[in-house]
């Protein structure tokens, strides 16, 4: 849905404001490991020990801490931003607003207005056609808005050079051992962990693909398996990529398997072998034998522990990012990596 789009971008641009990013620490850190937290008696249970038990859960409560930070940092920033160049303009914060947002939005036409009430007119059969169209135009009028705010905003931020110093919070995810794309050096390191029975894995590959093709040696992506309790066929098929490892052809394996969710059974497993060139007797023997068992179960309890709950997840330099999300999203978080990596090589 087009206005959902646009209302997203507007969001996340305001949030990540791409390649303003310089590193930083946040002001909330764990204790050091060696703390006392509580005792037993003369045994002592150290900060260590509790960071240990609850890594997922508490990663999980630093990202949301952590995002709700930088929504209020940007509103600060965009306040203070206006302020600015409304005072270098000698005009008032409202006069800038209406000048350079309320002026410039993009304007709802009589087809943007009449598509999004065909979408939505079922839902609303308590109001009439003209109520209903009103406040869909007054709704989009407010996305539209709000998207040439952000754009704005942005702007500024580029010609104010802002820099955010808000580290974001990372949990170390293991890659080693696991076939990846990409040069061991690269800056930004993506471990991925899908199912190859879900549709929305298969649904972010050409995201992924697409990420390659733009930034190159620059990234590394690496493949983890993590199959899900509702599809019968994931787990073999994890095991199937496994045994083309072996062989060197993963990927290949990895393509077929997902251009065909749907012939995931072994003898089409054993069908792709062959069609990728795969030595078909040691693939059939190794898939038979059940040995690559231990490798997907080793990736799925690894994903647990950090605190994957469905595929496709994704750990960007230890962040977190959950589904099948678009370029722009992946683009932000690696623009903003590669930047504090520029930095980090400058000290």
């Amino acid at each position: 849905m087009k206005t959902r789009f646009v209302a997203f971008c507007a969001a996340v641009t305001l949030m990540f404001a791409s390649g303003l990013i310089a590193a930083g620490k946040t002001a909330a850190t764990p204790p050091p490991a060696s703390t006392t937290v509580a005792t037993i008696g003369t045994e002592a249970i150290t900060a260590a020990e509790l960071e240990e038990a609850g890594a997922s859960r508490l990663f999980k409560v630093r990202n949301e801490e952590y995002n709700t930070k930088m929504q209020i940092l940007y509103e600060i920033l965009g306040d203070k931003l206006l302020e600015k160049e409304a005072a270098a303009r000698k005009v008032s914060v409202d006069d800038l607003v209406k000048q350079e947002i309320l002026d410039k939005a993009a304007p709802v036409t009589d087809a943007d207005v009449q598509s999004a009430y065909e979408r939505v007119k079922d839902r609303y059969k308590d109001k009439s056609e003209t109520e209903l169209k009103e406040a869909i135009k007054a709704q989009l009028r407010q996305q539209n808005e709000g998207q040439r705010r952000a754009d704005y905003l942005k702007e500024l931020h580029t010609k104010a050079g802002v820099k955010v110093l808000l580290e974001p919070p990372r949990i170390v995810v293991a890659d080693e051992g696991n076939p990846s794309k990409g040069p061991k050096t690269a800056p930004v390191t993506i471990v991925e962990f899908s199912d190859f029975q879900c549709p929305y894995c298969s649904r972010v590959e050409p995201t992924l693909k697409q990420l390659q093709d733009k930034y190159g040696d620059k990234i590394r992506i690496v493949f983890r398996d993590y199959p899900l309790p509702m599809h019968a066929q994931a787990p073999k098929a994890a095991e199937a990529g496994a045994c083309a490892n072996d062989q060197g052809k993963f990927w290949e394996m990895h393509d077929k398997m997902f251009s065909n969710q749907q012939k995931l059974q072994v003898a089409d497993l054993k069908t792709m072998a062959g069609e990728i060139g795969l030595d078909t007797k040691a693939f059939e023997e190794c898939l038979d034998s059940g040995k690559k068992e231990a490798e997907w179960r080793k990736d799925q309890a690894d994903g647990n522990k950090n605190g994957v709950t469905g595929t496709p997840a994704f750990f960007i330099n230890g962040r977190y990012l959950n589904g099948a999300a678009p370029l722009e999203t992946f683009s932000l978080i690696i623009d903003e990596e590669l930047e504090r990596a520029k930095i980090a090589q400058a000290k």
